[in-house]
């Protein structure tokens, strides 16, 4: 079953950090490039981060340059984002997702910044 499941959101003030973790199952997660997106409220689901399959390239959007951290674990079908100095802003639910592979988007995590 194509699978994709979003963790470690949650309820931190300004300035702090959090790690999201994605798990995939269900097709070649090793050969898949993989992104993160967010939605907030009342806004268009927007790319965060991209890594490569073996993750040698990745990009970010520059709202979240400098603050966020891609990675990848191909041996456990797993991709991180490490979000620092948090900001209002940066509330949103988040999801990730392969690219080019039509897999049904996952129920998201949700990250709150506030104080």
């Amino acid at each position: 079953q194509v699978q994709l499941v979003e963790s470690g959101g949650g309820l931190v003030q300004p300035g702090g950090s959090l790690r999201l973790s994605c798990t995939a199952s269900g097709f070649a997660f090793s050969s898949s490039t993989m992104n993160w997106y967010r939605q907030a409220p009342g806004k268009e689901r927007e790319l965060v981060a991209a890594i490569s399959r073996a993750g040698g390239r990745i990009n970010y959007a520059e709202s979240v340059k400098g603050r966020f951290t891609i990675s990848r674990d191909n041996a456990k079908n797993t991709v991180y984002l490490q979000m620092n100095s948090l900001k209002f802003e940066d509330t949103a639910v988040y999801y990730c997702n392969a690219v080019g592979l039509g897999i049904p988007w996952g129920q998201g995590t949700q990250v709150t910044v506030s104080s």
